[in-house]
C-alpha cells in the first residue's frame, strides 16, 4: 500500500496505463491472428500498422514488433506490397 501522496498519484497512474496497454495489447493480438488466418492485404496491413503502433506507445518492445511484422510481410510476398530496394552504383 502507498504512504506518500506522490506514490498514491503514481499507482493511479499506473492503474490506468495497464488498462490501457492491455487494451491496446488485446487488439494487437486479435488483428494478428486475424492476418494469419485470413492472409488478406488489408488485414495484414492493418496489423501492421497495430504493431507499429503498439511498439511506438512502448507497449511492446521494438525487437518483437519487428519479428511480428517479418512474419507478416511473408504473408504478402506473392503479393505486391512489398517495395524493391535498389543499390546505388559506383564507379
Amino acid at each position: 500500500m502507498p504512504v506518500t501522496k506522490t506514490a498514491k498519484r503514481a499507482q493511479r497512474s499506473s492503474k490506468k496505463k495497464l488498462i490501457v496497454n492491455s487494451l491496446v495489447r488485446k487488439g494487437l493480438e486479435i488483428a494478428v491472428r486475424a492476418a494469419k488466418k485470413g492472409k488478406s492485404q488489408e488485414k495484414i496491413l492493418k496489423a501492421i500498422s497495430l504493431v507499429d503502433r503498439a511498439a511506438k506507445k512502448h507497449v511492446i518492445h521494438k525487437n518483437k514488433a519487428a519479428h511480428i511484422k517479418s512474419v507478416l510481410s511473408k504473408l504478402l510476398s506473392g503479393k505486391k506490397a512489398t517495395r524493391k530496394i535498389s543499390k546505388k552504383k559506383t564507379k
